[in-house]
């Protein structure tokens, strides 16, 4: 009898409790982890910006409302009729170094190198590009000698003269490597419009793209708006560029990148965050330092490093409203903008994205999730 009853039992199946997607996809992270692959999607060419809008306002802006799914598309200017009268608005004010510089190796062969981390005045942390399978070789820029050499795996670069200096005559904008011009990093404009209209801290390899599409008068209209308008400091580095290679994302350790919160904006956050007013986050950089610096125990490190990797599952304590700019598949911020949102409520704005024609990463078009 009882192997006759057992006999009629169905096998276990997530089909027959007609579980909803999202909450599959939630059970499945219990047993199986956060597959890096599940964060890959399609993108034409063509649609990844290799110039900015004329108008750093004029790009477009898709809306996600997570409470009912609804989207939205919108110009960026039109941003402020999301804000309301106490909202506040973090921006991450670091300023992008011309880190990148042609040199030549004493043999004669080309190199490009990224600075990527100061380590004193004359000794720098560096990518470089060209180097084959040399540990060490003597190259110049423009006639300034550098010595390049391998340490544990990273190269190390000193120069002879101070790198500041170096920088300032001869380096060239550290744009990411899909926007493909001949004058990559070069063209004058890109000093300009690779930098944010409220960069102060000099320290970032890459910019915090979704702070590109303010102007003055935007910030001026949030202002007015009654918006507090607030400041913090992460730099940018190989920590938030770098590609996710584990199959796992939990497997992914992010490289430190250093971040500031001055005394005053912290006591102004904790304030406001008690209050109830929504803090909005500009760019996922921002995020990580409100979310690194406020800790779960209520501890406030307001300096320090970081190497916090935001993906699926985690619980965000100070950020309630978004805006990022459209990220590279099986990247940190493509993850962190899905913890945020869902990942699949993610995947299907970029695929309204996608089939709208929006212009994508860096220099592309902007995104509220709110």
């Amino acid at each position: 009898m009882i192997e006759e009853q057992a006999s009629q039992v169905k096998p276990f199946s997530l089909k027959t409790f007609a579980i909803r997607p999202a909450i599959c996809y939630k059970i499945s992270l219990l047993f199986m982890g956060l597959r890096v692959e599940e964060f890959d999607y399609p993108l034409p060419k063509e649609l990844i910006a290799q110039y900015p809008e004329r108008d750093r306002s004029a790009s477009r802006l898709l809306v996600f409302h997570k409470e009912t799914g609804a989207i939205e598309h919108r110009v960026f200017r039109d941003v402020p009729a999301y804000f309301r009268d106490g909202d506040v608005l973090v921006l991450n004010d670091t300023k992008v170094i011309p880190a990148r510089v042609a040199a030549r190796k004493s043999t004669g062969g080309k190199l490009d190198i990224l600075l990527t981390e100061r380590i004193d005045g004359r000794h720098w942390f560096c990518l470089i590009r060209n180097a084959g399978r040399s540990r060490a070789m003597e190259a110049s820029v423009d006639g300034i000698a550098v010595s390049l050499r391998r340490d544990e795996g990273a190269w190390v670069a000193e120069f002879t003269d101070d790198v500041e200096e170096i920088l300032r005559v001869h380096g060239r904008m550290p744009l990411p490597h899909y926007i493909r011009r001949d004058d990559n990093g070069s063209n004058g404009a890109d000093f300009e419009r690779y930098q944010t209209v409220y960069a102060a801290q000099p320290g970032s390899i890459a910019a915090p793209t979704a702070g590109l599409h303010f102007t003055e008068a935007l910030l001026e209209d949030l202002r007015a708006r009654g918006v507090a308008i607030v400041k913090v400091t992460l730099h940018i580095g190989l920590g938030t560029f770098r590609l996710i290679r584990s199959e796992q994302a939990e497997e992914h350790h992010m490289d430190e990148e250093h971040y500031i919160i001055p005394d005053q904006t912290r006591d102004f956050l904790m304030h406001a965050k008690r209050g109830g007013r929504r803090l909005i986050a500009v760019g996922t950089t921002s995020v990580r330092v409100l979310e690194s610096a406020f800790g779960p125990d209520g501890d406030r490190i307001c300096e320090g490093n970081t190497s916090l990797f935001i993906y699926p599952g985690y619980r965000f304590r100070m950020v309630d409203a978004l805006i990022t700019n459209f990220h590279l598949p099986r990247s940190t911020p493509l993850l962190l903008a899905a913890a945020f949102a869902g990942r699949e409520n993610l995947l299907a704005c970029y695929r309204e994205a996608i089939e709208r024609n929006y212009r994508f990463y860096s220099y592309g078009d902007a995104m509220l999730l709110a």
